[in-house]
This record gives C-alpha cells, sequence and structure tokens, in this order.
C-alpha cells in the first residue's frame, strides 16, 4: 500500500542541512542538487513517531503498534524492517520543473535574525547573534510504502496531530498542515 501525503507549510520554516555559508548565515536549509528544499523521510517519520506516541492513551494506540509501525518491535516479532519506507518530502514534479526552468530557487529561502537579550541591561548579549536561512512557505509531497494493513488510518490520525516540523518550531517557524493526497 502506498500512502501519498501533502505538507502544506503555513510559515517559513527551517530543516538544516548542519552546513553554513560563512558570515551569510549560522545555518542552511537542506537542499537537492537542484538547490530545492526537502524534508527527508526519517525526519517525518520521527515526527509522526512522536505524534503517535502523544495520542497513543487518547486514540487506544498500543506501544506495540506503534513499535511495530516504526521498526522497534520489527526484530522482536521477526518482521523485515523493510515493511515501512518514508520517501523524501519534495516540491511536486511539476513546480519543480517550474522553478528550475526559470531558475527561481533563490526565492525560496530569507534569512532571519536573532539574538539573546540580557535580562539585567535589556541589551543584546556578546558574539549571541545568529542568522538562520528559512525556506518561504509552499507546499510538499511525500510517500509511506508499507504492508501494514491498517497503517493508512493510524497515519491520518498522526497527520492531524502534527502542527510543526524542524528548527524552532515553538516558537513560530515550521507550522505545517498535513493531509492524505488521493489524486497521487
Amino acid at each position: 500500500m502506498k500512502i501519498n501525503y501533502k505538507i502544506e507549510l503555513l510559515t517559513d520554516w527551517h530543516v538544516g542541512s548542519g552546513l553554513d555559508s560563512g558570515a551569510d548565515a549560522d545555518t542552511l536549509v537542506l537542499k537537492d542538487e537542484n538547490n530545492l528544499p526537502y524534508i527527508p523521510g526519517k525526519t517525518v517519520k520521527g515526527l509522526l513517531r512522536d505524534s503517535l506516541n502523544e495520542i497513543k492513551e487518547v486514540k487506544k494506540l498500543t506501544e506495540s503498534e506503534i513499535d511495530v509501525l516504526f521498526g522497534e518491535e520489527a526484530e522482536k516479532y521477526d518482521l523485515e524492517r523493510k515493511k515501512i519506507y518514508f520517501s523524501n518530502v519534495e516540491l511536486s514534479e511539476t513546480e519543480k520543473l517550474e522553478i528550475i526552468t526559470n531558475k527561481l530557487s533563490s526565492h525560496l529561502y530569507k534569512n532571519i535574525a536573532s539574538t539573546k537579550i540580557e535580562k539585567k541591561t535589556g541589551v543584546a548579549a556578546q558574539n549571541s547573534l545568529r542568522t538562520m536561512e528559512v525556506c518561504i512557505p509552499l507546499s510538499l509531497v511525500g510517500s509511506i510504502e508499507t504492508e501494514i494493513e491498517n497503517a493508512k488510518d493510524i497515519f491520518e490520525t498522526a497527520f492531524k496531530w502534527t502542527r510543526n516540523l524542524g528548527v524552532n518550531r515553538n516558537r513560530g517557524l515550521g507550522r505545517c498542515k498535513f493531509s492524505i493526497n488521493e489524486k497521487s
């Protein structure tokens, strides 16, 4: 079974590459070979697992159901770890082609700065200015391939629960909405 889904990023967001660009930005957005943003499948897997762990008591999910989906119990149940696969989450093929053809990728990013303010003085702390590259709000698509029968229902629940992703998601970045994409 293949579950196609869409993530609508409603605010600026940052899933980092671990790289910097010198004086321009301390952290850069993760990009593919065409300078387009994407979210690794393993990042989405972790987000969804966290969501399911938070709601397992509400939805009566068992720890075992979550573990089987995400591989923890695979060895215990003698299951193959390849029973579930998360693709990277990327722009749709149509959008990729349009952006690449018209050389628009640089318009997807901007830098934001933050600094620590000293409580006593109300002045910026020395050497605390940080600049982060963020991606503008947009929509990305991905898929989950699995042999597990009720996975679609479980992931649909996790999609509804997941509201933020990436760095500084608790400070206003990465507000998102996941949804099943029946058309793909």
